[in-house]
């Protein structure tokens, strides 16, 4: 049987607001429903395309935004990245090559990384699963709302899923 995976997206300081401050302790209370647990950490180095074409500056490498928001477990695997998405050429092998066919996604925000994530799992042939009330956005309510029902057309509706109804 393959290990249940759960990648925990981009839980940083510098992503909790009034919209965001519930989801720390959720997925911290998540891990140990899971075999293995992946967790990214977004920075924004000078001249990326976030500060270029969006004109963001937060997130830079040091900074206290890209701390992260809540305590991954010993075996967690942390990984920096600068995009969107942690699903790259590298890590998708690992899946594959572990017979990880299934990922569990939750995190910050849904209408980006993890939207962007999920989607790049589901071209590659893994199966997303987004847990949607451990998800946020940090543009608010209606951000979530608009990244889950873009996520409930690219991924399929019965891919975003509650946390009770994951096991």
């Amino acid at each position: 049987m393959t290990p249940r995976f759960l990648l925990i997206i981009d839980v940083q300081t510098g992503f909790i607001n009034q919209w965001t401050e519930h989801i720390p302790a959720r997925v911290e209370a998540l891990q140990e429903d899971f075999e293995r647990v992946r967790v990214t950490r977004f920075f924004n180095p000078e001249g990326s395309m976030h500060r270029k074409l969006i004109g963001w500056g937060r997130f830079a490498p040091g900074s206290d935004d890209i701390r992260l928001a809540f305590t991954p477990r010993p075996d967690a695997a942390v990984v920096d990245k600068s995009t969107y998405t942690c699903a790259d050429a590298a890590w998708i092998g690992e899946l594959h090559r572990d017979g990880i066919g299934r990922v569990h996604l939750c995190g910050i925000a849904t209408d980006n990384c993890v939207l962007k994530t999920a989607v790049d799992l589901f071209e590659a042939g893994i199966e997303p699963v987004v847990l949607a009330d451990a998800c946020a956005s940090h543009g608010g309510p209606e951000c979530h709302e608009a990244g889950l029902m873009l996520l409930r057309r690219f991924i399929g509706e019965g891919q975003v899923v509650d946390t009770n109804l994951h096991k």
